[in-house]
């Protein structure tokens, strides 16, 4: 039955980081400078994104090799991702961001901590010292303006274990994207006797108009799930999705295991709802959405309307279809609304129907109409909450020499207009589909009533 994580052991809060070397690494052969456009969804995710990869020691590769590994693969990558070594600009005549691929170059940082692996505790736990592993802010040899699209940190422990960190501004990738990027990486990380050029994993496509507003643009739908910017988008480098407001939240993490989900499945069943999509994100889509639009602390709240976003990959759904390959962000925004009375006393097959149909809206000439809506009014998605989804990206996947990583998660913001779902560690015992944790911060008050029907509509 659903429950909130506890952390198995203590988080302790200080890593005891030290950057030993900054450095900056550029393409190992010689890229083209250009330009490279950016389409409509990328425009509007100018932010950075970390994430970490942590590694058990592994006696055939220490920490030093590991690093030299990495430095080489990754100034081998950068020759067919060049605007990762490159600088985001405004171009003052469009009033669109775009890549200037200049070799400018990426930041790797080497650093060490006092601590083994077991000591920092439970990694699955979102511990806000995670942000040592990651410390962008300790470039102070760069140029104001000169802000790196990625940087990458080892950091290693005293038992030989690691972690990699990478910072990537998100208009580089979406989790597909970097998914394969890393794929990529580890790829060039494997040695070869010959020192010969070794191939990709995956050869990445990089035709960013793909994704371009047609000529002229047409927005064939309302697009309820997007808001108008107030602020030209070109007056304004760093536009952020949500509003963030300061305030006291409670953090905790429920999870909800494998007997959970197919108990929500069989709940979804219903001949009234036969077009249904019953998958798994869309049952615990639809039971966090309830819990957390009745959770909200308001007048009235029974008649209020509820609007739950989360991300839909437009690559298998766009004509023709748009290539797995591709770099970019190719995820748009779907949504679904009912006033809380509906999402209380209606049965939950008919809120797994309306998850559901707001995936199957994303049709060809949806994702279109979105891409064009984005050209003409430049706006944001909207709603009252979105659910981001790192369950299945499938990072912990990603095969290196030195073996896959104990456990790869995001450095987490606590937000409560952002619910994050992520795996369990895969540890040869738990599959790392067995379940699913959910990471919600909101306030005393709400979480409470959060906590209390999360438990309540299980046993329904």
């Amino acid at each position: 039955m659903g429950t909130i994580y506890q952390p198995q052991e203590s988080n302790i809060q200080d890593l005891k980081v030290t950057i030993n070397d900054t450095s900056l690494v550029f393409p190992s052969e010689e890229t083209q400078k250009k330009t490279m456009f950016l389409s409509n969804i990328d425009q509007v995710l100018n932010f950075d994104v970390q994430t970490l990869h942590f590694f058990n020691a592994n006696p055939e590769f220490s920490p030093e090799i590991v690093t030299e590994r990495l430095r080489i693969a990754l100034s081998k990558v950068l020759v067919p991702y060049d605007f990762l070594a490159g600088r985001l600009k405004m171009n003052q005549e469009s009033k669109r961001l775009e890549f200037d691929c200049n070799c400018s170059g990426a930041v790797f940082l080497v650093a060490s901590s006092e601590l083994t692996l077991k000591d920092i505790g439970d990694l699955v736990y979102p511990n806000p010292a995670f942000r040592k592993l990651i410390q962008h802010e300790k470039i102070d040899h760069l140029e104001k303006d000169d802000k790196p699209l990625c940087i990458i940190q080892v950091t290693s422990f005293k038992c030989g274990g690691f972690a990699m960190g990478f910072s990537t501004n998100h208009i580089t990738f979406d989790g597909i994207s970097f998914k394969i990027f890393l794929q990529n990486l580890a790829s060039q990380a494997f040695d070869d006797d010959n020192n010969n050029s070794k191939p990709l994993a995956i050869v990445p496509c990089n035709e960013r108009t793909l994704l371009a507003a047609r000529t002229p643009p047409r927005v064939s739908f309302p697009h309820l799930e997007l808001l108008k910017l107030k602020v030209p988008i070109g007056e304004e480098l760093n536009p952020t999705v949500f509003e963030t407001l300061q305030e006291e939240l409670d953090i905790k993490i429920f999870k909800l295991n494998s007997s959970d989900i197919s108990s929500l499945k069989e709940k979804a069943k219903d001949e009234n709802t036969p077009n249904a999509k019953i998958t798994s994100f869309n049952v615990v889509t639809s039971y966090v959405w309830k819990c957390k639009a009745l959770s909200f602390d308001a007048e009235n709240n029974s008649e209020r309307i509820s609007t739950v976003l989360f991300a839909v990959d437009i690559r298998p759904r766009l004509n023709p279809l748009l290539p797995q390959s591709y770099t970019g962000n190719a995820v748009l925004t779907s949504y679904a609304s009912a006033t809380c009375h509906e999402l209380e006393e209606g049965p939950f097959s008919k809120i797994v129907d309306m998850v559901s149909q707001g995936g199957m809206r994303m049709t060809d000439e949806y994702a279109r109409s979105a891409i064009d809506w984005g050209e003409i009014y430049k706006g944001f998605p909207n709603g009252e909450f979105l659910i981001s989804s790192w369950w299945k990206l499938g990072f912990s996947q990603v095969e290196y020499p030195w073996g896959k990583p104990k456990y790869s998660c995001p450095v987490v913001s606590h937000r409560k207009d952002i619910i994050l779902l992520f795996p369990n560690i895969d540890d040869g015992i738990n599959s790392i589909n067995d379940g699913v944790n959910i990471l919600v911060a909101l306030p005393a008050k709400q979480m409470e009533k959060f906590e209390s029907y999360f438990h309540k509509f299980l046993l329904a």
